[in-house]
């Protein structure tokens, strides 16, 4: 109830309405404030002097010329109603509540009646305070308008709603709470009037006592009073005219007033509006509802937006703590290499110092003995000794002029922290707006007839799905490990076929793809079953069209230790056919047919002219140095490619793939030679001692190498001195031949000696070893040197 109360005041007052009238705009005005508000109009404009002219507009037309009217904001609030003058503007005032007022142009004139009934101005007009349209009143004034009783009822409703509890109405002093209602006497009683005043005998027996609660609603629903119509105040309201929408009387009707509108019984009228009324309300109590759950809702976010700011707050301290503790930690290394910089350069200084004091005493002691023996006159005995103390003097003196006096460290850092990169990353450190997500790519379908093996190699095919409209941006191929075991990544990128090699012969390996674009990746393909050679001698391999839900059984085989290596495919058309047999579907390798006479083959990109060679075809092993097994001294650059070492002593890093079959070849440019270092390139076993020179220990097989001269080293065995050494931008190349069961090195694409290293076997990985003074770059994926091709082929 509390909700309606602002229905029901006066828009001018800010009061419950008292006696409201009906405004032809819907809109009710206490009759006294519509006395306030109105405006006296110039004679001409009345709506006599308009009949005189002949206008002809009824008194009552302005019911219907209300639906016409106009109001604008640009003419200071004033509107007028068509078929009369426009009333003059005067300036507005705000009510209580907010809404302009309009304040007549003179107060009214005194006079003996109230001043609701008090006769109005001739040529009035009067404003409505909420939608500003104007109306300039006929002779009955504001009895023209009718009374709102429905208004009144409600008000009085309301009033006693909110009223104190109901007192007893026979009590003399202080009345004390009723305890019943009389439906009859329609007086309230507390118990002891109630049994003094109301016995329950006699005729009062036969009466109704209700509850108080009970006898008010019986007080809301008694007979409601009859209206009367405003034109004819002693007859009341049988009819209801649909045009004018209003209750008329039969003597309105009578003087043909309504003689051209429909009129319906006033009876029908009402129960057809609340029918209206009802149905209308249903809609907005809907909407009611809606607005309440809405308004829960919207508390709910204000609690949980509470909760995610709390929760947002601490993990953004939680990640800038992290990054304070990482810069903290990263100072302290820093710090600590400083101070071992600093430890070193005392070091060398102090060493150089003991080491000219000793020989500046030396050369103090020979000087003085010198002048001693200058000063003996014996000429034979000095003659004896001057030769020989001559030599040492020069001897000395040249000790000194062989950069004895030269200081063999800086007093200058060779370190400089270049923080400015760090600097812009903590300046660009924002939040990054969410957006919505669009859908993952389609599964990725395998194109069987454009998959096979070949010897101990797996190419797949693969595409997306005809119909897929959302677009990968790749593609990760995974395998297992040939003995059932867990798959692992093998190929990522955008390509959609690739040469999987190294795999074991004769083993069973599943495969399968996924595509994947900013949003994430998509569900996996189905599983294909690749069978690789029986032995190495076979040229081809059929591969049974497989069955996604059906497995090949896997068959026991040595460890999967070869390391898995990726080569995308030829672009444009595949090599690989598919050919159907009377008996079952199968996967053949067309590869044996590329070698055949007079077989040309084309890409998209370029033709091919001459024949391929199948050999050259066969995959090659990609891979980088490994920072989790190296030194912590290695500092890496250049996605892993790039090594150097921040310790003057040498230190060892490795290679992340390992070698336990099949030719691989690798080479190592050197970036930056300085002070005649002694680099060792190899391989090794994965438990090698990192902080000594390669080859010190049984777990390496190295080649170290200065500017002049190179050395082969193994359990720290020193072997082959072979002249010619390196310089910044040589290339030093390695061959391991796990066939064979060799090692071979190589200088600017030149052997260097013999075949280093003989029965190598087992796992192998590449390893290199150096200090400070030396960089090198890795690169991998290189086919093995046309000579020794040709040597391997006629041994």
């Amino acid at each position: 109830m509390e909700e309606m109360e602002e229905e029901l005041k006066c828009p001018v007052c800010g009061s419950f309405y008292r006696e409201p009238i009906i405004l032809p705009c819907s809109h009710n005005l206490c009759q006294a404030c519509a006395r306030n508000i109105l405006v006296q109009t110039p004679e001409s404009e009345s709506p006599q002097s308009r009949r005189a002219s002949g206008s002809g507009v009824s008194d009552y037309d302005y019911l219907d010329l209300d639906k016409m009217s106009l109001y604008s904001e640009a003419d200071s609030g004033y509107g007028s109603y068509g078929g009369f003058a426009s009333a003059p503007t005067t300036p507005c005032q705000k009510s209580p509540n907010g809404v302009r007022v309009f304040p007549p142009a003179m107060p009214p004139p005194a006079t003996h009646l109230s001043p609701a009934l008090a006769s109005v101005p001739r040529n009035s007009c009067i404003t409505c305070p909420q939608c500003h349209r104007s109306l300039i009143l006929d002779d009955r004034g504001l009895r023209g308008f009718p009374k709102n009783r429905v208004l009144e009822g409600v008000i009085d409703r309301y009033q006693q709603s909110k009223a104190a509890a109901l007192k007893c109405q026979l009590c003399e002093k202080a009345p004390k709470e009723a305890t019943v209602m009389c439906e009859q006497c329609d007086v309230f009683y507390c118990d002891p009037c109630r049994l003094r005043c109301h016995p329950p005998r006699g005729p009062l027996a036969k009466h109704r006592l209700v509850p108080p609660a009970q006898g008010r609603v019986s007080r809301r629903l008694s007979p409601r009073k009859v209206s009367t119509c405003t034109d004819h105040e002693l007859e009341n309201h049988s009819m209801y005219c649909v045009q004018c929408k209003m209750p008329v009387c039969y003597q309105c009707l009578e003087e043909g007033k309504h003689s051209s509108h429909e009129v319906k019984a006033l009876g029908a009228m009402w129960k057809l509006h609340k029918s209206q009324l009802s149905q209308a309300l249903n809609g907005l109590s809907d909407r009611a509802k809606e607005a309440k759950e809405f308004l829960v809702q919207l508390r709910n976010m204000v609690q949980q937006i509470q909760e995610n700011s709390v929760e947002f707050e601490a993990c953004l301290v939680a990640q800038c703590d992290a990054l304070i503790d990482a810069l903290n930690r990263r100072k302290a290394q820093l710090l600590a290499r400083v101070n071992k910089e600093h430890e070193h350069k005392l070091k060398v200084v102090r060493d150089q110092i003991s080491h000219c004091t000793v020989k500046l005493r030396q050369t103090t002691g020979l000087m003085e003995y010198c002048l001693e023996v200058i000063k003996e006159n014996d000429p034979s005995g000095f003659l004896q000794i001057s030769d020989a103390l001559i030599r040492r003097v020069h001897l000395t003196e040249d000790q000194w002029g062989k950069g004895t006096l030269t200081p063999r460290m800086t007093t200058d850092f060779d370190l400089s922290l270049d923080n400015s990169p760090l600097l812009q990353s903590i300046h660009q450190l924002d939040f990054v707006q969410v957006k919505a997500s669009s859908p993952v790519p389609a599964t990725p379908i395998l194109q069987l007839e454009e998959c096979c093996t070949h010897n101990n190699s797996a190419t797949l095919s693969w595409k997306q799905p005809p119909l897929s409209t959302v677009p990968a941006e790749g593609y990760i191929l995974e395998l297992d490990d040939g003995n059932g075991g867990q798959f692992r990544e093998v190929y990522v990128g955008k390509e959609t076929m690739c040469t999987v090699d190294g795999l074991h012969f004769n083993s069973t390996y599943n495969a399968r793809v996924k595509a994947f674009n900013k949003t994430g990746v998509s569900p996996y393909s189905k599983t294909l079953v690749l069978q690789t050679s029986e032995d190495t001698d076979s040229e081809e391999q059929t591969l049974p069209f497989p069955v996604p839900s059906e497995r090949l059984p896997l068959r026991r085989m040595s460890p999967f230790s070869s390391t898995l290596n990726l080569q995308p495919s030829f672009p444009g058309r595949s090599y690989f056919d598919f050919r159907p047999s009377p008996h079952q579907l199968s996967l053949h390798s067309s590869l044996q047919s590329l070698n055949a006479p007079g077989c040309n083959f084309e890409t998209q990109s370029a033709p091919y002219s001459q024949l391929v060679d199948i050999k050259k075809l066969l995959a090659v092993a990609w891979f980088a140095f490994d920072p989790g097994s190296a030194h912590s001294d290695i500092i890496f650059s250049n996605d892993n490619l790039t090594v150097t070492c921040s310790s003057y002593d040498d230190r060892v890093v490795l290679g992340k793939t390992g070698f336990s079959k099949g030719v691989h070849y690798w080479e190592l440019t050197v970036d930056r030679y300085d002070n005649h270092p002694d680099p060792a390139f190899g391989v090794a076993r994965i438990d090698v001692m990192k902080d000594v020179m390669l080859g010190k220990d049984d777990k390496a097989w190295a080649m170290y190498v200065d500017n002049n001269r190179s050395w082969f080293m193994h359990n720290n065995s020193h072997t082959n001195r072979t002249e010619g050494g390196i310089t910044k931008g040589a290339t030093v190349g390695v061959l391991l031949d796990l066939n064979r069961k060799t090692l071979t090195f190589f200088i600017n694409d030149e052997q260097q000696g013999p075949i280093a290293f003989e029965n190598v076997e087992g796992l192998f990985f590449p390893a290199v070893s150096l200090n400070r003074n030396v960089q090198v770059t890795l690169h991998t994926g290189l086919p093995v040197p046309d000579f020794y091709s040709s040597r391997a082929s006629i041994a």
